[in-house]
């Protein structure tokens, strides 16, 4: 298995990656990973929602929707410095990306000085810096960037076709538009979905057929497992197979090679067998914390023990000079196949 870059994924190819045998299937994605990453090292995120609740989408899996009720109370968007006390604790905990999240359909005017007061402060204590704030106008984005902002979240959530079972405030192309948008601005771009919301293995191909024949390949790919949370209609979906979420796992190192293929949500019902799993089939990427948003989430304890346990290490930063190639740096130590193909210019902790 090569890990060419391709932008004309079929989805009988990729369900006919889904459909080989787990062993095989590990074996492929880890020989991808093992060309482009360093399969010890992990990336490691915080996520803080920095605007909770109240928002007007109907998203089927969200507590945050003012429309059902989950216990979840609105708020408003946080102070600056309250923001950047929770990043500098993030990075003594060993973050060195930190994601801001509101609960919106898309932000007002108004709204970007107040986050962007927010990039800039965080990207000042040298953390990398991602925003999750809805949908985007060009200049919204324009905006974002020039206030520091390293990567903008916009998840496409699931196949195209299942896409209204679950939405229906707005429409895939709406999301397809933000990340055009995000992509002129010049920003990188975090965007993956959601499996467990009761779509067909050939949707979660269809899925990963979208991310992957994007313009250019998400340089993260978040893989969420549902989280149900009682009120949203979502809520008694039957439980996806463990293993299923594995082979999700693994066709998306195939499929997008250099992106971070990032555990995100659902890694609190996850044991440390799955995750390591999940790691043999390719994720190099995690978020850190007590909480994703509003949904918990392993501690930072147990993240800790479970990378000793399995002998990863957090992943470094060095920034490349020129268009691709990086190096990762862990202990001191660079670390760095010149005989492999040279990655995306992003690597972080």
């Amino acid at each position: 298995m090569t890990s060419e870059i391709r932008h004309d994924w079929r989805r009988e190819e990729l369900l006919a990656l889904f459909d080989l045998p787990l062993p095989e299937l590990l074996f492929r994605a880890a020989a991808v990973h093992r060309e482009n990453f360093d399969p010890a090292e992990v990336q490691v995120s915080t996520l803080l929602s920095v605007k909770t609740g109240g928002c007007p989408e109907d998203c089927g899996y969200c507590p945050q929707a003012q429309r059902y009720h989950t216990g979840v109370d609105a708020t408003k968007l946080m102070d600056t410095e309250q923001v950047l006390a929770k990043a500098r604790q993030a990075k003594a905990a060993g973050a060195s990306r930190f994601c801001m999240g509101a609960a919106w359909r898309s932000p007002k005017d108004r709204d970007i000085p107040k986050v962007a007061a927010m990039i800039a402060g965080v990207k000042a204590m040298g953390l990398e810096t991602c925003a999750t704030l809805g949908m985007l106008s060009p200049g919204q984005a324009h905006a974002l960037r020039d206030a520091g902002l390293d990567y903008y979240n916009h998840n496409l959530d699931t196949a195209p076709e299942f896409y209204g079972d679950v939405i229906r405030t707005r429409q895939y192309q709406d999301r397809l538009d933000t990340l055009e948008h995000v992509r002129d601005a010049g920003l990188k771009t975090c965007c993956g979905g959601i499996v467990g919301m009761g779509e067909t293995r050939e949707q979660r191909a269809g899925l990963l057929q979208a991310l992957a024949n994007l313009p250019a390949h998400p340089d993260s790919v978040p893989i969420n497992q549902l989280v149900q949370v009682a009120g949203t209609p979502l809520a008694g979906t039957e439980a996806l197979d463990p293993f299923e979420f594995v082979r999700m796992v693994a066709v998306a190192r195939i499929a997008m090679p250099r992106s971070m293929v990032r555990l995100s949500a659902g890694r609190e019902q996850m044991g440390d067998e799955l995750q390591a799993l999940c790691f043999l089939a390719g994720a190099n990427s995690i978020f850190y914390g007590e909480k994703l948003l509003t949904t918990g989430n392993p501690d930072t304890e147990r993240d800790q023990a479970l990378f000793a346990r399995l002998g990863l290490r957090p992943m470094s930063l060095v920034q490349c000079d020129h268009d691709h190639g990086t190096e990762s740096v862990a202990g001191g130590t660079v670390h760095a196949d010149i005989t492999a193909p040279a990655p995306a210019c992003e690597r972080a902790a």
